[in-house]
């Protein structure tokens, strides 16, 4: 980054925004300092103007932001952060410092972040099992019962596209991508892993 900290007296706005919902949480500044702290530390630091002094957000409330990624804007002069927070940004115990985005914020309809939410969820079952829980009823069978359910799905689903089945396809899709979600997890794997996989093939061919 070739960042401008003059044009504004030291200082660059930083825009910070829920990586997986897409909310805007804050508005912090950062120096170069600060900057340098959040980078390596991989948890937001912002400068107070107040305080006159760096300040890592949670540092009394245990509220962390943990960064996801870091982008500049194309005059250099603004940051945006996406990060997972830890609990409620606003010091007023909301969500987000803006009052008007709602505390149940959740991704657009059909927006690709809901598998996030769903991994998340499944992680979640996997920690704190719910005998209640279909998913927990696939962990307790083990990695070979998930990989079954993985193969069954997929093979339904390509019977219903060879069909021409569109309807019952999109049901037998979503069977197959939370079954494999679930196999991800019970190998300690993330989406994000494949995603990343993903991106390294697409780098290479183009």
């Amino acid at each position: 980054m070739n960042l401008d900290f003059e044009k504004s007296g030291g200082l660059l706005p930083v825009i910070i925004q829920d990586n997986k919902t897409g909310q805007v949480l804050m508005l912090g500044f950062m120096n170069s300092e600060a900057l340098q702290k959040t980078q390596q530390e991989q948890v937001v630091t912002f400068y107070s103007r107040t305080k006159n002094r760096l300040w890592t957000k949670g540092e009394t409330s245990g509220n962390y932001l943990s960064v996801v990624s870091i982008q500049e804007d194309c005059d250099q002069d603004t940051l945006l952060i996406k990060v997972n927070p830890k609990g409620p940004t606003c010091h007023t115990g909301a969500i987000s410092c803006f009052t008007d985005q709602p505390d149940n914020f959740s991704p657009a309809k059909g927006s690709a972040a809901f598998l996030e939410y769903l991994e998340d969820l499944i992680h979640e079952r996997k920690q704190n099992p719910n005998q209640a829980s279909y998913t927990n009823s696939l962990f307790e069978k083990g990695i070979l019962k998930i990989a079954q359910k993985v193969g069954e799905e997929a093979v339904e689903t390509v019977i219903d596209a060879i069909a021409g089945k569109k309807e019952t396809l999109k049901g037998e899709a979503a069977d197959l991508l939370y079954h494999l979600l679930v196999l991800l997890a019970a190998t300690d794997l993330k989406l994000s892993d494949i995603i990343n996989v993903l991106e390294q093939r697409h780098q290479n061919k183009s």
